[in-house]
């Protein structure tokens, strides 16, 4: 019998006591666990590195860290030199630079705080040193308000958590409930370690809208969960007695591995899109999603579901070696329970 075969909906189907499907995602729990365990260890390094040189796990943008931000777009192609020297004559030398470097004529500077005074003194010296300009933005955050910032968005992100713990555990048994939260920290983590990484390498910051990527991944991804979830709960009814829970959780992620796919990918696409033609302010925020997306999918079966089976493995080993007289509870021997 195929996966095709079993309707979630027929409460008289009965199951073999061996299932057929394409993929054992289970019986290679170890090769995933590895591969998101070195992609962890980089992040973590990635962010360490930041913490030494920035003072913060991630290199942060205007909105936390404060500043005045300049987006502007030369006439003729300029050099990071160039505009360097332009503002060392105001004390500003240290400041970041980004220079499209397609065109060489696009260019995001980012200073200290400026009055209004000072910065139409910077561009005047610009236009006078470099060249001709049209400025397509101009930012001014201080401080205090970029630090408030932060602290707000940690703190949505604290209670997105929280509200999605009470949401699972009540929805689920305790022990799907908290792998199903490792697999938003693993997702969570791993895009925040990349973009360190990012902000090591090609000098990427972070803003407000890397909070909202954050807050949409952890959405999207206990979302996806949550639909393998209940099929496993779903089949755990449907299926004989004697067919392992490793079994049905197999059964259920090859059921919902194209549908998990299918929807990352429709979504991804336009993300593709914004990150490719949205300029520098949404760039980040469309990596951030493209990221969190992929991993969310990727934790949905390739860490959530094993770790669960691996966790009733580990409890049925412990119940047969202490020798139970009840046999051990069914649930972790068998199919039977949710």
């Amino acid at each position: 019998m195929t996966t095709q075969e079993i309707s979630p909906t027929d409460p008289t189907l009965q199951v073999p006591h061996q299932l057929n499907y394409r993929f054992d995602i289970v019986k290679r729990s170890k090769l995933w666990f590895t591969l998101s365990l070195a992609v962890l260890v980089v992040g973590l390094t990635s962010m360490a590195f930041c913490l030494a040189s920035f003072g913060t796990p991630l290199r942060l943008g205007l909105d936390f860290s404060g500043g005045t931000l300049l987006d502007l777009s030369f006439e003729q192609p300029v050099t990071t030199e160039e505009l360097r020297q332009a503002l060392q004559e105001h004390n500003l030398g240290s400041s970041v630079i980004q220079l499209d470097t397609s065109t060489s004529q696009e260019a995001l500077i980012r200073m200290p705080p400026l009055s209004e005074e000072e910065r139409l003194a910077v561009e005047a010296t610009l236009r006078e040193e470099v060249g001709p300009f049209e400025r397509n933005l101009v930012e001014t955050v201080g401080p205090t308000v970029g630090r408030l910032l932060l602290r707000s968005g940690i703190l949505a992100v604290v209670i997105s958590f929280g509200l999605i713990v009470v949401y699972l555990t009540l929805r689920f048994q305790l022990d799907y409930a908290v792998f199903a939260i490792v697999a938003l920290l693993h997702d969570v983590v791993l895009t925040i370690g990349l973009f360190a990484l990012l902000g090591l390498t090609v000098g990427m910051e972070v803003d407000s809208l890397f909070v909202v990527a954050l807050l949409t991944i952890i959405g999207f991804s206990v979302n996806d969960t949550v639909v393998i979830y209940d099929r496993i709960r779903e089949n755990l009814r449907l299926v004989s007695r004697k067919v392992s829970f490793a079994e049905v959780v197999n059964l259920s992620l090859n059921q919902t591995f194209a549908r998990s796919f299918n929807t990352t990918l429709t979504t991804m696409l336009p993300l593709i899109a914004i990150a490719i033609l949205g300029g520098a302010t949404l760039k980040g925020f469309a990596i951030a999603l493209l990221v969190g997306f992929a991993l969310g999918v990727y934790s949905s079966i390739f860490i959530a579901s094993p770790l669960l089976v691996w966790w009733r493995q580990q409890r049925s080993a412990r119940i047969v070696d202490d020798g139970d007289p009840e046999n051990g509870d069914p649930v972790e021997v068998t199919a039977q329970g949710s």
